[in-house]
């Protein structure tokens, strides 16, 4: 193997390769998947040298530690967590040159949940349907990190960024949320449509890289029975049983029956990516488009 490779010496909790994901692949029951903060991602990337879609590591909670055959510029960001190299302070959210064989250890999140970790060449793993992401829903791409997994580096496209730490979003302290009413609202009683705008709820621990679930006030049916199957999208905000909403993330399942009350805004997904449990919710009703 070349010495373009990173070893993975601690791989934390749950530490995925993800790119921009695979969209236009939902009628063959592929999620689109790729990094849940999908700005934060892109920033690391900048920082050095990449392109925005090159593939990334996305820690959660825990952080990773890996070791470059070669010398490498790598920067942290999304939930801010300490970076060292060989057990010296190292900058976050900034470009940082690694020695090879050096130990790059990437903290835990301090706040927030996923943190990203981009490498000059970008993650080099085989795609697959056009991606390197790692999908947990359907098993495509690589496997999570596990101790002693060594990942191929891609050739250097260009130079770090000539700054010390670019400025990043706090993770939510109060996640908002911007809720399009349907396509099946008309399954619940009034009062839960107006529940779910009106009454708080928060982030349960329950959730994943499939669907933030929510803990509060359950939304009362108004039809009995479910649906059939139907198409899901980014962002849905699915009912099940239990009546308590689940926002659908990356990993989310392609069809679903339960029915979908309201979509949250894209813009507003990134936060929820960084949202810790217990976390409360606003959901804000908006107009369709």
């Amino acid at each position: 193997m070349s010495d373009r490779a990173l070893a993975v010496v601690r791989a934390g909790a749950l530490t995925t390769v993800q790119d921009g994901g695979r969209p236009g692949h939902a009628h063959l029951g592929v999620p689109r998947s790729g990094a849940l903060d999908v700005p934060a991602a892109a920033l690391v990337n900048r920082l050095v040298g990449n392109p925005v879609t090159a593939a990334v590591l996305e820690t959660t909670l825990t952080g990773c530690a890996v070791r470059p055959r070669s010398a490498v510029v790598v920067a942290v960001g999304g939930a801010p967590c300490a970076v060292t190299v060989d057990g010296r302070p190292a900058a976050w959210g900034g470009p940082v040159r690694v020695p090879a064989g050096a130990l790059l250890d990437i903290g835990a999140a301090v706040r927030g949940v996923r943190s990203y970790v981009a490498v000059s060449g970008g993650i080099a793993v085989e795609p697959v349907l056009g991606s390197r992401s790692t999908d947990l829903l359907s098993g495509l791409g690589p496997a999570p990190l596990a101790d002693g997994t060594v990942l191929p580096l891609g050739d250097v496209h260009g130079p770090p960024a000539r700054v010390d730490v670019a400025a990043q979003p706090a993770p939510p302290a109060e996640l908002v949320l911007r809720v399009t009413p349907g396509p099946r609202d008309d399954w619940f009683t009034p009062e839960a449509v107006r529940t779910l705008t009106s009454r708080a709820y928060r982030v349960s621990p329950a959730s994943n890289r499939i669907g933030l679930r929510t803990e509060g006030p359950a939304l009362e049916r108004a039809r009995p029975g479910e649906l059939p199957s139907e198409g899901m999208v980014l962002g849905a905000v699915q009912v099940p049983p239990d009546g308590r909403p689940v926002v659908f993330l990356a990993d989310h399942p392609t069809t679903g029956g339960y029915p979908v009350i309201g979509v949250v805004r894209p813009a507003d997904l990134p936060s929820a990516a960084q949202a810790v449990p217990g976390t409360p919710i606003r959901f804000t009703a908006v107009r369709r488009r």
